[in-house]
């Protein structure tokens, strides 16, 4: 690089400070950078590195999610939006059981931009072409992402896994990003390509059903006919509120919890689940702790240890059953 090559460092430095270490070519240009410099900095071995087509990192090394991130905006232009797995990362969520095993390879950065937007998908950038270009969204710094709805809603559409479809939306109610209300509303305003697992998910929400283990616990309890129970009922002692577990036999007093760390959040969430179980236990349910991995790869295990359960139980008059409420996703639907 000639030695006499001018250029406002402190504006490039502030810009590339704002933006994750990103920066395109036409803002290096517009800081007094010749297309010379330019060239020689993404120079192969080069001090910066070509993400997208005009968009660069401007240190060595892997580039991190927020910079691949950052680059897929400034590439798709200034009226993107982040979605899909991108902006459910941005919400503390994950986009599917495979999520978080795959950060070692990152998958696709998914934009939506308008329809006039003539940028074709390069690299790790995905544009989504739409009609509906969210009127509002969420910023953090120069970042641009769709709410936990819509980013939820079209981060499913391309999945072909239900145990995925699943993961994203029971991880988004529960953990409160986004009501079933918004979620049901956000599968009918989107194209009806992709939304037969998403309505799916949701009608199992509408169930009661609010994790992806215990749509599996649900899964075996019809594979192995037994008697339907009611999910994520509440449970009143005396008027007062005594426990939520995660499937309910009313008939036989007896409780099903699908036990995964995944779903609980901390120790304290873990060390609640317990307390939780002591004290149905104390009034006569019969807890089964049903893990993950037996849901899934011990099915007839399972099966027997319920239907043994059922047998022998007996009904707890003393227990009130309030079942969960399936008003919002059902009325969202029967406007379909």
């Amino acid at each position: 690089m000639p030695r006499t090559a001018q250029f406002d460092r402190q504006a490039l430095a502030r810009l590339a400070g704002k933006q994750h270490g990103v920066i395109t070519r036409a803002q290096a240009l517009d800081c007094g950078m010749t297309e010379r410099v330019v060239d020689y900095r993404i120079r192969g071995g080069g001090p910066w590195q070509t993400l997208l087509p005009g968009v660069y990192l401007t240190h060595a090394g892997r580039s991190a999610d927020e910079q691949r991130e950052m680059a897929a905006l400034l590439y798709a232009g200034p009226r993107s939006v982040l979605t899909g797995a991108a902006a459910l990362r941005r919400h503390g969520l994950s986009a599917g059981w495979r999520g978080d095993d795959a950060r070692d390879q990152p998958g696709p950065v998914d934009v939506l931009v308008p329809l006039d937007n003539r940028r074709v998908d390069a690299g790790f950038a995905r544009l989504h072409r739409t009609k509906r270009l969210p009127a509002g969204f969420c910023v953090a710094g120069e970042a641009r992402f769709a709410f936990p709805p819509r980013a939820a809603a079209d981060a499913v559409r391309p999945m072909t896994d239900l145990a995925d479809v699943r993961a994203v939306v029971a991880g988004a109610v529960q953990r409160g990003r986004c009501s079933v209300q918004h979620l049901a509303e956000e599968l009918v305003a989107g194209p009806t390509w992709g939304s037969a697992l998403l309505r799916q998910s949701l009608a199992e929400v509408a169930e009661g059903i609010r994790s992806a283990v215990e749509a599996d616990l649900r899964d075996l309890i019809r594979w192995a006919r037994l008697p339907t129970p009611l999910y994520n009922p509440r449970l009143l002692v005396d008027g007062e509120f005594l426990a939520m577990p995660d499937c309910w036999w009313p008939e036989s007093g007896v409780a099903g919890e699908a036990d995964s760390r995944a779903w609980h959040f901390s120790p304290d969430d873990w060390e609640q689940t317990l307390a939780r179980h002591a004290r149905m236990s104390a009034h006569g349910i019969i807890v089964l702790h049903l893990t993950t991995q037996r849901i899934r790869f011990k099915r007839r295990e399972v099966a027997e240890e319920i239907r043994s359960a059922l047998a022998a139980g007996r009904q707890l008059t003393q227990i009130r059953t309030i079942q969960a409420d399936q008003s919002s996703v059902l009325a969202v639907e029967r406007r379909r």
